[in-house]
C-alpha cells in the first residue's frame, strides 16, 4: 500500500461468507448474537457491524456504552446488549440510545429502576447468573431472589438470561455450570411468560445443540472473523476464512558481521555474516514483543525469521538466505497469506504464548484498516 508503513487488511466478503456458514450450521430457531466488542476484535466496529447487519445477525453484543453508541448512531432500532457492567453515570444512556444492559446485582436493579421511573418508562435487561466464572453475574444461589425482585418491578422487564463458562475444555465443570443455569431458568420459566433470550454458549463452548436444550441463542465472536474454536465443538468443522491480515514494509537492509548482537538486551547474536532487514513496524503497531527468535515474516512468499527483541517502531528479520535482489519497500506479511505460504493468527499466538484475542486487540490506532470486498 503506497504511503503506508504498515496496515491491516479486512476482507468483508470473507466475513460475510463466514457468517453464512455459521448460520447454515445453526437451526432456524437459534438466534445469532454477534459479539463485536473491542472494536470488533480490532477489525473496526462500524464497517464490520454494517456488513453483519446485512447478513443475518439478530443482536449485537458489546462490552460498554461507548461501543454500543457507535452502533446505535449508525443504525437506530437494532437490538444491542451491553455485556459489561455500567457505571452509574452511564445509566442515562440506556434510555437515550435504547440499550439493553446485563444485570448482575440488586444494586444495579435499583439504579436502573430509578432512572426508568424518572423517565416514566421501562428498561429491558438480561439477567446474568454466575454459575462458576466468579466474575460478572449474580451468584447462582442468590439468583432466584434477584429474579423475584425483577419480576415485582414495574420499571424493569426481564428479556434475557445468560451465563458464562469458565473453562469449556473442562467438560465436568462446564456441565456443573449448565446444571446450575438450568435450575435458575426453570425457576424463572415457572413465573414468567416472557420470550427470553437464553444464551450461555459461545462458539468455543458449544458442543452441540441438544433437542431439549433451554438455549435459544448463541454468542459468536472470533469465529465470525475466521478464528476457529477448539476441536470437538459444533463449529470446529467449519472452513471459516481469516478476515484480517497484517502487513508492513522493509525499510533498510544491512550487512552485519558474525558475532554482532541485535536489539535491546542483546538477546540474539549472529553466528555468521548476515543480511538483516528492518521492518517498519514494532510492538507499537501490532507485532508482539516476544516475536523475536520465535516467529517469522513473509516476503515474496518465503518465511524469514524475526531476530532480536522487537522494538516499539521496528522489527528485525534475517534475510541471509533470501535472494540478493531483495530491496527496501518490499511488502512484509506478519499475519496472513503470501503466495502459497501463510502465517495464521493462531500460529502466531501459539509461538508468542498468548491468545488470538489479545493479538487482534493489540493492533493500534496508528495502523490503518483497509477494507476490501468481493474476494474469493
Amino acid at each position: 500500500m503506497k504511503g503506508m508503513r504498515s496496515w491491516a487488511e479486512i476482507d468483508l466478503s470473507a466475513l460475510e461468507r463466514n457468517l453464512s456458514l455459521i448460520r447454515k450450521t445453526l437451526p432456524d430457531e437459534i438466534r445469532y448474537v454477534s459479539v463485536v466488542k473491542a472494536d470488533a476484535y480490532g477489525h473496526g466496529i462500524l464497517p464490520t457491524a454494517a456488513r453483519l447487519m446485512q447478513t443475518g445477525v439478530d443482536l449485537f453484543a458489546v462490552a460498554n456504552v461507548m461501543e454500543a453508541t457507535e452502533i446505535r448512531e449508525m443504525a437506530s432500532g437494532w437490538p444491542i446488549l451491553i455485556l459489561g457492567p455500567l457505571l452509574e453515570e452511564e445509566d442515562e444512556a440506556l434510555l437515550e440510545y435504547g440499550l439493553t444492559p446485563t444485570l448482575s446485582s440488586l444494586h444495579e436493579l435499583k439504579r436502573f429502576s430509578k432512572i426508568a421511573r424518572k423517565r416514566q418508562t421501562s428498561i429491558k435487561v438480561h439477567l446474568k447468573v454466575d454459575t462458576g466464572m466468579g466474575r460478572l453475574g449474580v451468584w447462582w444461589e442468590d439468583a432466584e431472589e434477584l429474579a423475584r425482585r425483577i419480576a415485582s418491578s414495574k420499571e424493569i422487564e426481564l428479556s434475557g438470561l445468560l451465563t458464562h463458562f469458565a473453562d469449556p475444555a473442562d467438560t465436568s465443570f462446564t456441565e456443573m455450570q449448565r446444571i446450575r443455569f438450568r435450575k435458575i431458568h426453570h425457576f424463572i420459566s415457572l413465573t414468567s411468560k416472557q420470550d427470553l433470550w437464553v444464551h450461555a454458549d459461545n462458539s468455543s463452548s458449544l458442543p452441540d445443540l441438544e433437542k431439549d436444550s433451554i438455549l435459544n441463542a448463541v454468542r459468536i465472536g472470533l469465529l465470525q472473523f475466521g478464528i476457529k474454536p477448539r476441536s470437538g465443538g459444533l463449529f470446529s468443522h467449519l472452513k471459516v476464512e481469516p478476515v484480517l491480515s497484517f502487513h508492513s514494509k522493509l525499510a533498510i537492509i544491512k550487512r552485519l558481521p558474525s558475532g554482532t548482537s541485535l536489539s535491546y538486551g542483546r538477546e540474539y547474536r549472529l553466528s555468521k555474516t548476515s543480511r538483516i532487514g528492518i521492518i517498519c513496524a514494532g510492538y507499537g503497531d501490532a507485532i508482539p514483543l516476544h516475536s523475536g527468535n520465535r516467529t517469522s515474516a513473509l516476503i515474496r512468499g518465503k518465511a524469514y525469521p524475526i531476530v532480536g527483541r522487537v522494538t516499539m517502531d521496528q522489527t528485525m528479520v534475517d534475510l541471509t538466505n533470501g535472494p540478493q535482489n531483495l530491496a527496501p519497500g518490499e511488502q512484509v506479511t506478519l499475519i496472513g497469506k503470501q503466495l502459497k505460504e501463510e502465517i495464521s493468527l493462531s500460529e502466531l499466538a501459539r509461538n508468542v504464548r498468548t491468545i488470538p484475542w489479545e493479538l487482534l486487540c493489540s493492533i493500534t490506532k496508528r495502523v490503518p484498516r483497509i477494507y476490501v470486498t468481493n474476494r474469493q
